[in-house]
């Protein structure tokens, strides 16, 4: 039981006092059961860091939310606050139904700061971590505009469209990286106890085998033999890839072949730009200057080559040049893009065309997906079924060279 300090009014009399109540919600409904009308509650200090120790924060800080998180997160705040009820009682409720230990950490360290004195978006602004700063960002907004429920709508939709921005991709990309996967571990079962299994059969035929045959068996020998080597092989492998692609030299030389390689690059270029345009018509309908739109858009952009030419047009908004001018001198963005974003500036309508743009993007990204999955089926196809034909030449030459022999 936490402790909350009331004024309550009653008969046109102002009445001070302390209360014990699970949560702001039910304190409130405590001080109307003693016939009193309150004004205000708030969960006295003491009390709070009290309930603070209570939740445990990891030694290596505060966790990040994940985007379903996030989503699951602000869709609650949301509704909550779309009704009217107080900040500090939406919290003090979402800590205690939260389902993830996370989230009841983020709600708990925001409940904290609230109640020492700081806004909502203060507190987002010094957790970052926890939200990142696209969010603390638009928080911002909403608080400064007095929209901050409608702001919140919008980063709900934004949430789930890089949601389903992300499962549209990682769809794309799963097939094929199964397949490649799963080809690896027949190679490794057939080359492991088939061919060992064929080969005392072949050396009583006598006579020496193909190239190819023998080669299977030497590496099945090699597998059954020094098994432990694969495993050490596959985590090195496994752990220099993750390393490469978080180090940011690496990562870059990644980022420009990536761009280079036909329909993975417009794969890849079409998903950033569905986040970025997504970001930016969010923030921009939220009042935020377009040179802050741009940088906080550009968060969500993660492919290097791509960010650093945004950053670089960000610059030049700054400096008085338009935004589709300078999304332009990127030659990154669509002509498509480009187009819209001009007429935008032109009439006067940009927000409105940014959401056009948005929708534009969305339906290219899903028309390059399906070519994408439709191009990489039959390729994969086709690299199964030469393993499988590799495989079968390897264990039939050797009868076929004997019936030859016949």
């Amino acid at each position: 039981m936490a402790k909350y300090n009331y004024r309550a009014s009653k008969k046109n009399i102002i009445i001070r006092g302390q209360i014990e109540a699970k949560n702001a919600s039910e304190a409130q409904s405590a001080v109307r059961k003693m016939g009193l009308t309150p004004i205000k509650i708030t969960q006295d200090q003491e009390s709070a860091l009290k309930e603070k120790k209570k939740i445990t924060i990891p030694k290596k800080g505060l966790p990040e939310l994940s985007l379903n998180d996030k989503i699951n997160f602000t869709q609650t705040l949301q509704i909550l606050t779309a009704t009217g009820i107080p900040i500090i009682a939406t919290l003090a409720f979402m800590e205690e139904n939260a389902e993830r230990k996370k989230v009841q950490i983020a709600c708990n360290v925001i409940k904290t700061q609230i109640i020492a004195g700081a806004t909502l978006a203060d507190t987002m602004e010094k957790n970052q971590k926890i939200f990142g700063r696209v969010y603390a960002g638009l928080t911002r907004a909403g608080e400064d505009s007095g929209e901050l429920d409608v702001t919140l709508d919008r980063m709900l939709t934004l949430f789930k469209k890089q949601a389903s921005i992300k499962s549209r991709v990682i769809g794309a990309l799963v097939y094929p990286v199964f397949v490649v996967v799963l080809a690896v571990l027949v190679v490794v079962v057939m080359l492991a106890f088939v061919f060992p299994a064929f080969e005392s059969m072949f050396d009583s035929l006598g006579g020496k085998l193909p190239k190819i045959t023998q080669m299977c068996i030497d590496a099945g020998h090699f597998i059954c033999d020094y098994w432990w080597i694969l495993i050490i092989a596959t985590v090195v492998i496994i752990y220099l890839t993750i390393v490469i692609f978080k180090n940011e030299v690496t990562r870059r030389i990644i980022d420009r072949i990536v761009l280079k390689i036909p329909l993975l690059n417009s794969l890849m270029r079409y998903a950033n730009y569905a986040n970025f345009l997504a970001v930016l018509q969010v923030s921009y309908d939220a009042g935020i200057p377009i040179v802050n739109s741009l940088y906080l858009a550009n968060l969500t952009i993660e492919n290097s080559v791509l960010k650093d030419g945004i950053s670089q047009a960000a610059t030049t908004v700054q400096q008085g040049t338009g935004l589709s001018e300078a999304l332009r001198m990127t030659g990154q963005i669509p002509n498509m893009i480009l187009f819209m974003v001009a007429t935008g500036e032109q009439s006067g309508r940009l927000g409105d065309m940014l959401a056009h743009c948005v929708t534009y993007i969305d339906k290219k990204l899903d028309d390059i997906i399906d070519t994408f999955t439709k191009l990489v089926e039959p390729f994969m196809l086709i690299v199964i079924g030469g393993i499988v034909l590799v495989l079968a030449l390897a264990l039939y030459m050797p009868l076929f060279g004997l019936y030859t022999q016949l």
